[in-house]
């Protein structure tokens, strides 16, 4: 292999008989990034250790089946917002909106019973000499799940030589609405299906996070992360002090404040495995970072790499704060008409 390429395959049909599309990203190093039109997924990405050998360091599925089974948000496009909303409820310019809450604790999770992790996407492909994209794009109708405003969504998906993925995310709205987009990938630096994650080391550019109540809805506060188990601002491992969080959450679930990339000095989030020596820095414009670390796989989803089970694989999702529409002090969602939605998040992959 010496040049990207873009395969486009069929993944499946859903019950209305809608066709499903896979695109299989391949750059000139043999790394594979797999994206469907189903929820704009990431399936699978494959990225060489430092003998070479490829392994696909997201959980995920080989069929479209599969997915529509699955409630644990495998690789997908979570929105119109992700993260949860507290009982489904906010105010927009004075009006009152109660949007789906399907989560056991009756709250708006991920955008509700049908959120974009579940809608056909349009797609386009880019290829050019040192990187192949996928556009995934679609509107989303004036009270799709509740959410107000007819929003133009693009979600792109790019992997370059340099063994980088980059997405990115626009939006646009024809009313004042709210937006918060991210991707939900479970990473196993050392393969899916490899095991647990808990001796992968991690570091987080974060001096504070945000506490949440027992409903999992932030408090509103700023917490420093000195002297507790939140302090990543050192590489630690992630079973260090995962078996100190609540028992109700089972591990880590929380959102980090993060610095910007050149606070950070360079990288915001990095994260690596001593087993296939392969090492993730992750940077983006979003203010957030969710870690969840698989707390409530059970072994029910077997997927492309066995039966996924509690701690297989750690989420960076990159976002604004959870319930930032019922919180002030947090950065905004508002998304107004005649402004324009952007964020972009870097997966750079290296052995």
């Amino acid at each position: 292999m010496n040049k990207t390429t873009i395969e486009k395959r069929t993944f499946g049909k859903l019950p209305d008989g809608t066709e499903a599309a896979l695109y299989v990203l391949e750059n000139k190093n043999g790394a594979k990034a797999k994206v469907t039109t189903y929820g704009a997924i990431l399936t699978e990405f494959l990225i060489p250790n430092k003998e070479g050998k490829l392994a696909n360091v997201v959980l995920g599925f080989d069929s479209l089946e599969a997915y529509l089974k699955c409630k644990a948000f495998f690789g997908a496009t979570v929105g119109r917002t992700a993260n949860r909303i507290a009982a489904g409820k906010f105010q927009l310019e004075g009006k009152n909106y109660q949007v789906e809450t399907n989560d056991d604790r009756g709250n708006s999770l991920h955008g509700g019973f049908k959120g974009f992790d579940k809608r056909i996407w349009e797609a386009n492909t880019e290829v050019n000499d040192n990187s192949s994209t996928v556009i995934f794009k679609r509107h989303s109708e004036h009270l799709e799940e509740g959410f107000p405003g007819t929003l133009t969504v693009e979600v792109s998906y790019r992997l370059a030589d340099d063994n980088t993925l980059t997405i990115g995310y626009r939006a646009t709205s024809d009313q004042t609405t709210i937006v918060n987009l991210t991707n939900h990938s479970y990473f196993n630096l050392d393969g899916a299906g490899a095991g647990d994650i808990l001796d992968h080391e991690l570091k987080i550019a974060a001096n504070s996070y945000t506490p949440v109540d027992d409903n999992l809805i932030p408090t509103g506060a700023f917490t420093d992360v000195s002297g507790t188990p939140f302090d990543f601002r050192k590489a630690k491992t992630i079973g260090k002090h995962i078996k100190e969080m609540p028992e109700h959450l089972g591990g880590f679930d929380h959102n980090f404040v993060l610095m910007s990339k050149e606070e950070a000095g360079g990288v915001q989030i990095h994260a690596s495995s001593p087993r296939s020596g392969r090492q993730l820095k992750v940077n983006t414009t979003q203010p957030g970072l969710q870690l969840y670390c698989g707390n409530f796989l059970d072994g029910i989803d077997v997927g492309n790499g066995g039966a996924y089970f509690r701690y297989h694989g750690f989420c960076l999702e990159t976002q604004h704060f959870p319930d930032s529409i019922n919180q002030p002090s947090f950065p905004s969602v508002v998304l107004k008409k005649g402004e324009t939605y952007s964020h972009q998040t870097v997966f750079d992959f290296s052995p």
